[in-house]
């Protein structure tokens, strides 16, 4: 017998069919196709891998190996070829309208698809908390921190599982309608991400650059394998590089203080300063150093003697206030001490301003192509990591201070922030939660200048040893605390520097090579592979991946059951495909800045698969000697010249 209430579940059923089974489209759009990461993909299996004197190394025997379970081949990935392949489509998918539980009808529910430089000295790295002014900060939130258990010394990638989403409580359908209940706030969505400048690197929304010495170990002969970097270049005096590092003597004439002699070079402090000497001398170095005016690259200057907010020149730098109050009485006897330190405050800063806002310009006019900004700026000082209720966010002062540096985001093209590593931070979940933090505080100060068309991208600076101990390699957790941090949450890069002092002798560069062998260059390839991944699933390649929570323990990873890392020919190369269920867990952890100009809404589960269908179809697959071909091409490395500042790009 047909019971009332059941009789109102048909109802509604029959109420909610075009919302459950939506009309197809009449018609698709041509697919639009998206380079995907710089990859040239192979239609062979494992056995058909290249012979002979190929030498083929895997990276680690620990990684399991794929189980194929299609007729289709798996796909090799070459981290280092100029090729590109297709991997995704631009999708014209009707969206299924949300389905609710009727109480009434509880026996059977239907879920809906988800849609969803020391720094580059050791001051930057004081053994304990600065003696500054700088209150901490005085949040009590205890955010998550990074397990690093999972860790091994095989390569493996994070096993982390994603927090779970917050319950929400269904809407409710009644039927017949009931009495109105209270009208419950909608929750309230984040605030839409302003869009950033599209990478230097067509679809690699994440890179490392290479800016380590190498004069001692070409002098012992061993060799330093750099195929995972884009952008090699040496912090020595050599004109034409990727990256150019701008000393103190190396660009203008820099007022500053000799601390071991105590002479003031070029009138000690920016107020004696000859700005427009100094500018012309900028022109002629700006010319020597970066000798292509239309190649890209970085340009990073490094001045670190003092810094342009008075309050921040403590301990040693107080020197700089300690001159500037001394220059002003000279011409105004009659201040006091108070009324001469404000004053010599006020002139001091206007003049670090127009000297550091005046070769950002400069620099910027004369090699537009180039992104300009300065070493360790912003600064967090999120030290005191040793404390235990440690949290990584930056005193409140602190940003405060950085939004009055407002002036130097919008001169700069790019920011440089230090994210090096103490030994007190090895293998130490609070590493993660100091260089997130760093990190974030970069991506904010970014988004503050107006009119620019874009945030200006960030690159990170980091070592591959610890500031307190340069012969001590960081470990794959750490790597994750730093290079994995800063790809998850948003960065355009990473730069890798070193001290020549760091790999002095045969012993130091022996270590090096083997590291970056057997530890270094497999989780670069990891990162870079995976961001571009994300990138072009999820952000349809127009934006780039980054955490929905910044505070999150959300990487991008290579699934290691899909993936496999190879060493071919002095290459990397990533040997498997995503799965669907790797897609989602980056829909569920991340969310997509988009380029400029470019619309990037993050695709759902249903367009995920579809995207991922249409890849695998598409021509994913080459002939063996195709990658052979591009391998042979690839490994024909170029030295510097005076002429192409590209030469030595890696890709």
């Amino acid at each position: 017998m047909v019971t009332q209430r059941s009789r109102r579940c048909v109802m509604l059923l029959l109420s909610l069919t075009p919302s459950i089974f939506p009309p197809l489209p009449i018609s698709f759009r041509p697919a639009l196709t998206l380079s995907a990461w710089p990859a040239v993909s192979l239609s062979v299996t494992a056995s058909t891998l290249p012979v002979g004197n190929t030498s083929i190394s895997t990276i680690s025997n620990a990684l399991p190996t794929p189980a194929i379970t299609s007729t289709i081949s798996p796909t090799y990935f070459d981290q280092t070829s100029t090729r590109k392949s297709i991997i995704s489509s631009d999708d014209l998918l009707v969206k299924k309208a949300p389905l609710y539980e009727n109480p009434l009808c509880n026996s059977s529910k239907v879920t809906p698809v988800s849609s969803d430089k020391l720094p580059l000295h050791t001051a930057e790295h004081p053994a304990s908390s600065p003696s500054s002014p700088l209150p901490q900060s005085s949040s009590t939130q205890h955010p998550s921190t990074v397990s690093t258990s999972f860790l091994s010394a095989s390569f493996l990638t994070t096993q982390t599982s994603p927090p779970p989403f917050a319950k929400t409580s269904p809407k409710i359908l009644t039927f017949p309608p009931e009495a109105a209940s209270p009208r419950r706030s909608k929750p309230r969505l984040p605030p839409p991400l302003p869009h950033t400048t599209v990478p230097m690197f067509q679809h690699q929304p994440f890179i490392v650059s290479w800016n380590i010495p190498d004069r001692v170990c070409k002098r012992y002969n061993i060799s330093l394998d750099t195929s995972p970097f884009k952008g090699v270049a040496t912090p020595a005096k050599v004109p034409g590089q990727f990256l150019s590092l701008f000393y103190t003597d190396r660009l203008g004439l820099y007022p500053h203080v000799d601390l071991t002699s105590r002479k003031q070079l070029n009138g000690g402090i920016p107020q004696r300063g000859d700005l427009r000497a100094s500018l012309n001398k900028a022109r002629a170095d700006i010319n020597y150093y970066i000798t292509s005016k239309t190649s890209q690259g970085l340009a990073v200057i490094d001045w670190e003697e003092w810094r342009p907010l008075w309050d921040r020149n403590w301990g040693a730098k107080r020197i700089y206030q300690t001159l500037s109050v001394a220059h002003l009485l000279q011409t105004e006897r009659s201040l006091n001490l108070q009324q001469a330190t404000e004053r010599a405050k006020t002139q001091f800063q206007v003049a670090a301003k127009s000297l550091m806002s005046g070769m950002l310009a400069m620099g910027r006019a004369m090699r537009p192509n180039y992104l300009w900004g300065f070493y360790l700026f912003p600064h967090c000082y999120n030290y005191g990591w040793e404390e235990p209720f440690y949290t990584g966010r930056c005193p409140r002062e602190v940003r405060r201070q950085n939004d009055e540096l407002l002036w130097l985001w919008e001169s700069s093209s790019a920011l440089y922030p230090s994210i090096y590593l103490q030994v007190s931070l090895a293998d130490n979940p609070r590493a993660a939660l100091m260089v997130r933090n760093r990190i974030q505080e970069a991506l904010r100060v970014s988004a503050l200048p107006q009119g620019q068309g874009g945030t200006a991208p960030v690159f990170a600076y980091m070592r591959a040893v610890f500031v307190d101990e340069n012969k001590r390699f960081l470990s794959q957790a750490d790597l994750v605390s730093t290079l994995g941090e800063s790809a998850a949450v948003g960065v355009s890069g990473a730069v890798l520097w070193g001290a020549s002092a760091d790999y002095d002798d045969q012993t130091s560069c022996a270590a090096l090579s083997s590291y970056l062998t057997s530890t270094l260059n497999p989780y670069i390839t990891n990162v870079t592979v995976a961001a571009q991944l994300c990138s072009n699933f999820l952000c349809r390649g127009n934006g780039r991946c980054l955490r929905k929570n910044y505070n999150s323990n959300h990487y991008l990873h290579l699934n290691p059951e899909n993936f496999r890392i190879l060493h071919v020919q002095k290459h990397f190369l990533v040997l498997g495909r995503p799965s669907l269920s790797d897609l989602k867990a980056f829909s569920r952890g991340f969310s997509c800045q988009c380029y400029t100009g470019l619309s990037c809404s993050p695709r759902t589960d249903r367009e995920l698969a579809k995207a991922l269908t249409f890849s695998v179809k598409q021509g994913l697959y080459q002939k063996f000697h195709t990658l052979n071909k591009a391998m042979l091409e690839d490994t024909k490395q170029a030295g510097f010249t005076k002429d192409n500042g590209q030469t030595n790009l890696k890709v």
